[in-house]
C-alpha cells in the first residue's frame, strides 16, 4: 500500500504594509513542506474593500479570501498583516486555529488614546510613516537600477540578499506607460493605510478565542516604541534576531520560529 504524504497545515499568511506577498518568497519556501500556504498578494488595492478607518473593509477582504478556501487556518500576519489578522479572528474565530502576529504588537490603551488623537487632529503622519511614504521614489529604468537604490536605503540594509532580489523582483513591476519599473503597491494606498490604523485593538484583547503567539525582532523599533505589556497573558511571546523587518532579514530562522510556535499553540488548541 502506498504510503500518504502528511497533510500539510492550512496557513494564511498577511504582508507588512509596502511588501506584497510574494516578496516573502524565501520564509514560504521554508515553511511549504508544512504548510499549505496561501495568501493575498496585495491587501488594501481592491476597490470592493476600500481603505477606510480601523481597515473594517480591508478585513472583510482578508475573511472573505479564508473563508474561499480550507479553514480553519493558521493566520501569520506581519506587521499590518498581523494587525489585520489579528481584527478578522476578533471578528470571525472560528475560520482560524491559530494566530501568530510577527512583529506587531498591541498598543494598550494609554497609547490607543494618543493615537486616536492625533487622527482626530489630523496629526497621524508624523507618528506614522505615511508622509515619508508619499514622497518616496517610484520609478527606476530596470530591476538593476532598482536593486543598486535600496541597496543604499537604510530600511533594506540588513536585508538577506536573495530577500532584497526578491523585493526587487515582486515589490515592482513593469511600468506599461512609461517603461521601466514601478513600485507595485501604491504609495498612496501604503500612507491611507498608515493614516488609518486602528486604535481601539486593545479592546478586542479580552475577546481572542484563538491561541495566540507573537515573534518580534530583538532590535525591532516598533517593539521598543509600543512595548508588550498589552499582550503579556494572552499571547505567548518569543523574540528573535533582527529588526521589525526581521523576516527578510533572517527568513530561515523567522521560519523555524514559526514551525515551533504554531506547534505550540496549535497542540494546546487540541487540548482544550
Amino acid at each position: 500500500m502506498e504510503r500518504q504524504a502528511p497533510r500539510r497545515t492550512p496557513l494564511v499568511f498577511s504582508h507588512a504594509n509596502g511588501f506584497p506577498a510574494t516578496c516573502y518568497a524565501r520564509l514560504f519556501a521554508e515553511l511549504d513542506d508544512a504548510f499549505d500556504i496561501r495568501y493575498l498578494p496585495r491587501l488594501g488595492h481592491n476597490p470592493a474593500y476600500p481603505v477606510t478607518d480601523g481597515w473594517p473593509e480591508v478585513m472583510r477582504e482578508l475573511v472573505d479570501f479564508i473563508e474561499c478556501g480550507p479553514h480553519p487556518v493558521v493566520a501569520i500576519g506581519h506587521s499590518f498583516g498581523g494587525f489585520l489578522s489579528y481584527l478578522a479572528t476578533a471578528v470571525r474565530p472560528d475560520l482560524f486555529s491559530a494566530l501568530i502576529l510577527l512583529d506587531a504588537p498591541i498598543i494598550g490603551r494609554l497609547k490607543a488614546r494618543g493615537l486616536a488623537m492625533s487622527k482626530r487632529f489630523g496629526l497621524v503622519d508624523r507618528i506614522t510613516p505615511a508622509r515619508a511614504t508619499r514622497d518616496r521614489r517610484q520609478h527606476w529604468a530596470d530591476e538593476a537600477e532598482a536593486l543598486a537604490h535600496f541597496r543604499t536605503r537604510k530600511l533594506f540594509r540588513h536585508f538577506a540578499p536573495e530577500c532584497l532580489a526578491d523585493y526587487v523582483r515582486y515589490g515592482t513591476v513593469e511600468d506599461p506607460e512609461a517603461g521601466g519599473r514601478v513600485l507595485w503597491i501604491d504609495p498612496a494606498v501604503e500612507a491611507r493605510i498608515y493614516c488609518t490604523v486602528p486604535h481601539h485593538m486593545h479592546q478586542l484583547l479580552g475577546r481572542l478565542q484563538v491561541p495566540s503567539g507573537f515573534i518580534g525582532g530583538r532590535d525591532s523599533d516598533e517593539v521598543k516604541r509600543i512595548g508588550l505589556s498589552a499582550m503579556r497573558g494572552r499571547f505567548r511571546l518569543k523574540r528573535v534576531e533582527g529588526g521589525h523587518l526581521f523576516p527578510f532579514e533572517h527568513p530561515q530562522e523567522t521560519a523555524q520560529a514559526i514551525r515551533d510556535m504554531a506547534a505550540t499553540l496549535l497542540a494546546g488548541n487540541a487540548r482544550t
